[in-house]
């Protein structure tokens, strides 16, 4: 006869395993809720930790084992100290362990060597800068410390230290990039104004349709002087002279003149059509502007030059009589702004070349970096903050539109100026 006997599972079945898990799992879980700590802190904790066994380890290393007499030993225990390294984009004071050599000099124990560099610190502040935080949120920006710990080195003053040690180095590296392996058969100049200093910055497109920044520099007008000094540092750093070249600028007579004076009859101008058109808008009252500007846009979308030429000169005789100021403003740099049409350009290339939009998009960009400035120390200040705003939009640039239609441009590009200065050649003589 069997008996009935009750089984029980085995003590290492999954039933049991599972349920120990469980019960571990959550016993953890509650020990944090109740607690009021997160993983961060948690992760912070056992870090700091590991640190400071890591410290120990070169105290041994250095001064050997403890309550062990050595004969040969060259360093002792000298109590410890506290020392600032750096942390989460902040410092913090830690407590570390001292050694001295035997003479009783300091001696330097390497995980903390290693781990006090400032260079992460110094990063830190510049990528705050950039995504738009100001020295007085950078603060507040950070994760926040358990009440062990304090934050140094985040006030204002901390921070834009740091942003100007970082940020000096690497804009005096950019400013002086050498340009000599690149081609640049178009080179587009415009300024933009900090306060009462001026910008002006340079933005070349090679003969794959890349824009490359080329520089910048400070003054307090857009003169020739001014502008000549920037297209002389770039001959300096490699800039070829004697190359065909389409220079596209906003107008600024100043930038003509220099572009005229540095590189003669080997460049050509385009005139910012939208900078013209705004110009002219500006002489007609409101009711009138509409019209014009579909005119003109019309004109500047003829077949020919000589096409856009002449209705652009018939609207500027029908505005002699009434609005004689905007007959002249069209009149004026008439012939620059259809360049690109004598070079045969069309599609998406006409419109990135027949105005200073892929520049102005750098301007853009430095206007959003220094909305958080709201006081201009001097040029250095703003050549700073604007070669930084560059060296950042450089990071995002792309192909120009139309950049397929470029070797064609360059083809004519080529031809007009050497016909051109065989022209020259033939009036002197």
């Amino acid at each position: 006869m069997k008996k009935n006997r009750t089984k029980h599972p085995p003590r290492n079945s999954e039933f049991a395993s599972g349920r120990s898990a469980s019960t571990r799992k959550l016993t953890l879980l509650e020990v944090l809720v109740k607690t009021g700590r997160s993983l961060r802190d948690l992760v912070t904790s056992s870090g700091l930790e590991i640190f400071r066994a890591l410290l120990e380890e070169d105290q041994a290393m250095l001064c050997g084992p403890r309550h062990r007499p050595q004969a040969d030993r060259q360093a002792v225990r000298h109590g410890t100290t506290e020392g600032p390294l750096v942390f989460g984009g902040r410092k913090i004071r830690l407590t570390r362990p001292r050694v001295r050599s035997i003479q009783g000099r300091e001696m330097e124990l390497p995980t903390w060597k290693d781990f006090s560099e400032e260079d992460p610190l110094n990063a830190r502040a510049v990528e705050q800068m950039l995504v738009g935080v100001s020295t007085r949120g950078y603060a507040r920006s950070l994760e926040p410390l358990d009440e062990d710990h304090e934050s140094v080195g985040v006030s204002r003053s901390s921070v834009s230290r740091r942003f100007v040690a970082r940020t000096q180095e690497q804009v005096t590296a950019f400013l002086s990039r050498p340009l000599g392996e690149l081609d640049l058969p178009v080179i587009m100049l415009d300024g933009i104004c900090l306060a009462e200093h001026v910008l002006i910055i340079a933005l070349g497109i090679d003969t794959d349709g890349r824009k490359h920044v080329l520089g910048l520099v400070e003054g307090s007008t857009e003169s020739e002087g001014v502008c000549q000094s920037l297209l002389r540092n770039l001959i300096d750093r490699g800039l070829k002279v004697e190359r065909a070249r389409l220079f596209v600028i906003d107008g600024g007579k100043g930038v003509r003149k220099a572009i005229r004076s540095v590189f003669g009859p080997w460049a050509l101008v385009q005139r910012c059509q939208i900078h013209k058109l705004r110009n002219v808008l500006d002489h007609l009252p409101q009711g009138k502007r509409g019209w014009m500007r579909a005119a003109i846009r019309r004109a500047w979308a003829a077949e020919t030059s000589d096409k856009a030429r002449r209705k652009l000169r018939d609207l500027a005789s029908q505005l002699e009589e009434t609005h004689p100021g905007a007959a002249a403003s069209l009149r004026e740099g008439l012939e620059e702004t259809v360049t690109v049409i004598d070079l045969g350009v069309g599609g998406w290339l006409l419109k990135t070349l027949c105005s200073t939009n892929p520049i102005e998009n750098l301007n853009g960009s430095l206007r959003r970096l220094t909305r958080n400035v709201k006081r201009w120390r001097g040029g250095a200040m703003a050549q700073r903050w604007g070669a930084t705003a560059l060296m950042e939009a450089e990071r995002t640039f792309r192909r120009i539109k139309g950049y397929r239609d470029l070797p064609q441009m360059l083809k004519a590009l080529g031809a007009l100026i050497t016909g051109a200065r065989v022209d020259k050649k033939r009036r002197v003589a």
